[in-house]
């Protein structure tokens, strides 16, 4: 957990901001832990990282752009050490992925406090502004990080209908309305750049989940209809990767495009095949970018081993983990994955 007196402190920062800037992961946690801040603070400006786990030199420009006075940092596994000596101004990071040791840094994680911990960033946001009308924005971002919030009886009583009977992120994700909300909220960060900056503008404005999911105002026809241009693309692709898998894997990788759909295609094959390891890529480059899912196996330490010899990287949660392996040790990465299912 984080103790009531960090998320005073996250607080305090937020009040005396003038001018901050928030950069933040490219998934719907990421996404929400933005959406709340700025909901309480207009003057907040967001970044969406889409390039790499590692928030590194490439975006000092950015920032010395937008000329914050104070940097939030949301839902990043690292921030490298060389991009927090070239930041003059105070940091505040806020994650739950494995700790890492940085200096510099106002660095708060509820792992700190216990280590199997890792509910989502989305949910500690929420915890530090505790605004009600903001919970159906922290119930997506907590959700859709396959973590279910205390909060949630009080969630479905103020928004009946959305999630019924369900109690396990998984079947809420796949068999309740709120999935897919949370699904609109996932792509609705695909595309280029300037349709990902209309969609987060739209959405900020929008007052509860029903004017999205119901299509209620024009706004939430516009998002909904962005969604469905999106969805068309992703079926195809689930499609195809449901043909693809053995007695313990589905490996399903896939030529690069301008959209990434290998963590919600990873997701939603491990709902479908709970027994099986699943890993799916987007080639890109001489690069494949991953996705690794597991309901049972612990991933890291498998995927450690598997990166012997091997040119790339990976990492993440015991049951879901990301990767960028060479495409020409790539098959050396896999061998060496199911090597330890024997």
């Amino acid at each position: 957990m984080i103790n009531q007196k960090k998320l005073k402190e996250i607080m305090d920062y937020i009040e005396k901001a003038e001018n901050p800037l928030v950069l933040f992961d490219d998934d719907p946690d990421g996404l929400c832990s933005y959406l709340l801040l700025k909901k309480i603070k207009d003057q907040a400006k967001g970044v969406v990282i889409k390039s790499s786990p590692v928030l590194d030199i490439p975006y000092l420009k950015k920032v010395e752009e937008l000329n914050p006075d104070i940097l939030f940092v949301f839902d990043k596994p690292l921030i490298s050490q060389d991009f927090i000596d070239n930041i003059h101004i105070p940091i505040i990071w806020l994650d739950h992925h494995p700790i890492v040791e940085r200096k510099g840094v106002h660095y708060y994680n509820p792992r700190f406090e216990d280590s199997k911990d890792n509910s989502p960033a989305s949910y500690w946001v929420y915890k530090v502004i505790n605004n009600p009308d903001l919970m159906w924005i922290a119930a997506v971002g907590s959700i859709a990080d396959w973590h279910i919030p205390e909060f949630l009886d009080k969630f479905k009583e103020l928004y009946p209908n959305l999630i019924g009977n369900q109690k396990s992120p998984e079947t809420i994700l796949f068999e309740s309305r709120f999935g897919e909300l949370i699904r609109i909220f996932s792509f609705l960060l695909k595309g280029g750049t300037s349709d990902i900056r209309k969609n987060i503008a739209v959405l900020l404005k929008l007052k509860d989940p029903y004017e999205l999911l119901d299509q209620k105002t024009s706004k939430g026809k516009f998002l909904y209809n962005r969604y469905l241009r999106v969805k068309k693309q992703y079926d195809i692709l689930l499609e195809q990767a449901k043909e693809q898998f053995d007695d313990k894997i589905i490996l399903f990788i896939y030529p690069s495009s301008k959209t990434s759909f290998t963590s919600d295609l990873s997701n939603e094959l491990l709902y479908r095949n709970p027994d099986k390891l699943i890993i799916v890529g987007r080639e890109k480059g001489d690069e494949i970018k991953l996705s690794i899912r597991s309901k049972k196996l612990i991933l890291p330490p498998m995927i450690e081993k598997a990166l012997v010899n091997v040119k790339g990287y990976g990492g993440g949660h015991d049951h879901a983990c990301g990767g960028n392996i060479a495409k020409d040790d790539f098959k050396a990465f896999i061998d060496n994955l199911k090597n330890q299912l024997k």
